[in-house]
């Protein structure tokens, strides 16, 4: 429920009462992953979705139920063979939702951190005794955590190691463990929801490509910086919703700042003198995605001024040069949705070709990280 931690949070500084239906286990082709979640208040508002449209009226009665009694449920949804067109996943998957209300505990303050973009790690009990359901864990970066499992004395610190973990990894999963803390016990299931702050996508070159690029950026829920060296382009004026421009030589800024393991780097520069010194210190950098601009040209004399300087050919592997997939893209907003898909693929793991006639997966179970509030599902 973390993913619509902002509305939430408004909710409960207005003393509404609310439910909220969780996705918590998967099976098939689901359209949302585990912690998708939708929220109706007292007053019948629902925010959020679990199904893409296809379980929603549903589960949106549901929680009006658990508003009236009080009480937590845990229904699986799924497709019928025969009648495709009841309540179920004509897609033909399976999931399993937790329908919750929210009055107290841990969750306000579980919401107010995944609002205000702290990194927070919600552990819910979804499969063990009934009363134990729902019962929540919120766990902090340095190992603190606040509420209880309502198990044995045990159950919260296991709960919590294995809840901090996935935080680290800035991911949602599903974890068992046992009733008593240690993993030979009666099993319980915890979905853990991990809140991390977005994720960094940085643009290299104030030009015209990199202002449709930081909206697409935007829109996929990433933290965006622009940087160049050239004051007189990367100003606010010229990208409004960038949220951060720096005037810096690329390489020097990119020694400065934090990046990990879900950044990913957008070189628009196309011009050596910016580009080699970049890249060389970029392909070493434990980041999700490095992308270069340029025409084939541009990238072979790049590649050759690269090696020159000491990039491994193991290094250069990573570089997605010429940058973008294969749409014909023209305009600048063409181009920044080339790109996008392309860092899409890469994180979800897709192959970039047309759905129409492959065989391949629609939703890919990959373990990179999205963008955005919630961490993937491994």
């Amino acid at each position: 429920m973390l993913d619509i931690a902002d509305e939430l949070n408004r909710w409960v500084e207005q003393g509404r009462e609310f439910a909220v239906a969780t996705v918590v286990a998967v099976g098939g082709s689901a359209p949302r992953q585990p912690g998708a979640a939708l929220a109706v208040d007292s007053d019948g508002t629902a925010i959020g979705s679990v199904s893409g449209g296809c379980v929603e009226g549903a589960v949106y009665e549901l929680c009006q139920q658990s508003l009236e009694d009080g009480r937590t449920v845990l229904e699986r949804f799924g497709y019928s063979d025969e009648d495709a067109f009841a309540v179920g996943l004509t897609c033909g998957g399976i999931i399993d939702i937790l329908v919750t209300p929210v009055r107290g505990g841990v969750f306000p303050a579980a919401l107010a951190a995944a609002a205000q973009g702290e990194a927070a790690a919600l552990a819910r009990i979804t499969d063990g005794p009934s009363e134990l359901m729902g019962r929540a864990l919120l766990v902090r970066p340095d190992g603190s955590y606040e509420g209880s499992l309502g198990g044995h004395p045990e159950l919260d610190r296991t709960a919590a190691g294995e809840a901090l973990a996935l935080l680290d990894a800035g991911r949602t999963a599903s974890v068992t463990i046992g009733e008593d803390g240690v993993r030979c016990g009666r099993p319980l299931t915890l979905l853990v929801e991990s809140s991390v702050p977005a994720p960094r996508m940085i643009v290299f070159g104030a030009i015209d490509f990199a202002s449709a690029l930081v909206r697409v950026g935007k829109f996929l829920g990433y933290h965006v910086t622009v940087c160049d060296a050239r004051p007189v382009f990367a100003t606010a004026a010229r990208f409004p919703e960038a949220d951060e421009i720096v005037v810096d030589w690329p390489h020097r800024y990119l020694e400065s700042t934090e990046v990990d393991g879900r950044t990913v780097l957008c070189v628009l520069t196309h011009d050596a003198k910016f580009d080699v010194p970049l890249l060389g210190l970029a392909l070493r950098l434990p980041v999700a995605y490095v992308g270069a601009m340029g025409s084939r040209r541009t990238h072979e004399d790049r590649n050759k001024r690269l090696r020159e300087v000491g990039v491994t050919e193991l290094e250069l592997a990573r570089l997605r040069s010429p940058i973008g997939l294969d749409l014909g893209a023209r305009t600048p907003e063409e181009t920044a949705l080339s790109i996008a898909a392309e860092i899409v693929a890469n994180r979800r793991g897709g192959s970039g070709v047309s759905l129409t006639g492959a065989h391949t997966p629609i939703h890919h179970d990959g373990t990179a990280v999205p963008a955005g509030r919630i961490g993937s599902v491994a």
